[in-house]
């Protein structure tokens, strides 16, 4: 065969082998797609279902005055800001949420970036290097995972939620300085979640700032799914601890409770202004949409305003997991909206979903790498937008399937 003519060679050929891979194990899970507006009851692959996989815990993705807001807005400066902030992204709308955020939170201050993930992989290598020393929870989320890799400083791993061998670690540390002898960190910093986003359960955030306290190290803490769940008015974990002015960093989110879209982080002024000069995701990325900071914007004062929205999430939530513990479901340490049912298998958990799908109700699947090949589960979480009887009929199917599967007693 001439020059020229022979075959291309796909030197991609080998991501196909690990799809393949992936499916043979039962750890390969298709996109669903929904139709319809995000909501307790929605349209996915073609089905209505009853939603128990929304990140939507106070039913605001379309509520009236955040439509009305974005909508505003779109009218006011168009469908997008055109630039990153540093070079013409920034627009009004940006800095009066940040200023509104800053005061719900009760920080100096507080920067925006395009989600939660990138708030945290902006932060921690901004903040770190390699005179610093990063201490951090077991099953802290990919994205603080992913934020300590982008940093040079070295990191430690405290079992999940051990107050007692966090206190260890940090007293060493601050004892003994940098392994190379050149003299003590220059900062040490403790990272957790303030709600796991796969067990359900809550950071002991007192013991970990008393432990970090003892020996002058920060604690940042990233509250994406405590955000509107926790504390006053949805203000988080360091409220619901009331621990203000002890916790030195905190990452948020916009797209869960809040229903939009975006993360920030909420610190001191300091923090902010130097984030402006070195946190690569806002330098190199372009600014929300002003539609969104206006939702945004709203969304902080339809918390403050309906606080009825928390108290019927925690509500139906206890409800829910009294349910599931009385049927024979395992939903492991869960405290909060987001309740595991454990099953083990992986394949077991995929066809336990899928035949949930069947009979309506829309309860995703989580296997391994996001969770121990022994913790496969379905993560559900209820809403403060479902109803007493969608609950009782996604309960039922829950009984129903999981006799048929086996996963609880018949």
């Amino acid at each position: 065969m001439t020059q020229g003519t022979a075959p291309r060679r796909n030197p991609l050929a080998f991501v196909e082998a690990e799809v393949e891979e992936l499916k043979a194990k039962h750890l390969y899970r298709p996109l669903r797609v929904m139709s319809a507006a995000q909501g307790p009851v929605t349209v996915v692959d073609g089905r209505e279902v009853i939603s128990l996989s929304s990140n939507d815990y106070l039913g605001l993705t379309h509520h009236p005055r955040l439509r009305e807001a974005a909508l505003r807005a779109i009218g006011e400066y168009g469908v997008g800001s055109g630039a990153v902030r540093t070079i013409a992204g920034t627009m009004t709308e940006h800095e009066a949420l940040e200023a509104e955020l800053a005061e719900f939170k009760g920080v100096e201050a507080v920067l925006t970036f395009q989600s939660g993930f990138t708030a945290n992989t902006g932060v921690i290598p901004t903040i770190t290097g390699e005179q610093d020393l990063i201490v951090s929870d077991a099953l802290n989320h990919a994205s603080i995972i992913d934020g300590m890799r982008l940093s040079k400083a070295p990191r430690k791993v405290f079992p999940h939620a051990d107050v007692a061998a966090l206190r260890e670690i940090l007293h060493e540390a601050a004892e003994k300085g940098r392994p190379d002898g050149s003299g003590p960190y220059r900062l040490i910093l403790v990272v957790t979640d303030g709600v796991f986003s796969m067990d359900g359960d809550i950071a002991p955030l007192p013991g970990i700032v008393e432990a970090a306290e003892e020996v002058g190290a920060a604690v940042f803490i990233d509250d994406a799914h405590a955000s509107g769940v926790l504390g006053r008015d949805g203000r988080g974990t360091v409220d619901h601890f009331g621990l203000k002015g002890r916790v030195d960093i905190q990452v948020g989110t916009m797209s869960k409770a809040m229903g939009v879209l975006g993360g920030y982080v909420a610190s001191t002024q300091a923090l902010r202004d130097f984030m402006t000069q070195r946190a690569r995701p806002f330098l190199f990325s372009t600014s929300h949409p002003p539609a969104d900071a206006a939702a945004c914007r709203e969304a902080i004062r339809v918390m403050q305003a309906e606080p009825w929205r928390i108290e019927r999430l925690w509500a139906s939530t206890k409800r829910f997991k009294a349910e599931l513990t009385r049927l024979g479901f395992d939903t492991g340490r869960s405290e909060t909206p987001i309740t595991p049912v454990i099953v083990g298998d992986s394949e077991a958990a995929i066809r336990f979903s899928g035949r949930l799908f069947e009979e309506g109700v829309f309860a995703t699947s989580v296997v391994f790498p996001t969770v121990a090949l022994d913790q496969a589960r379905l993560r559900t979480i209820v809403t403060a937008a479902l109803s007493d009887e969608q609950l009782d009929r996604a309960l039922e199917a829950f009984d129903r399937v999981g006799r048929e599967l086996g996963v609880i007693a018949a």
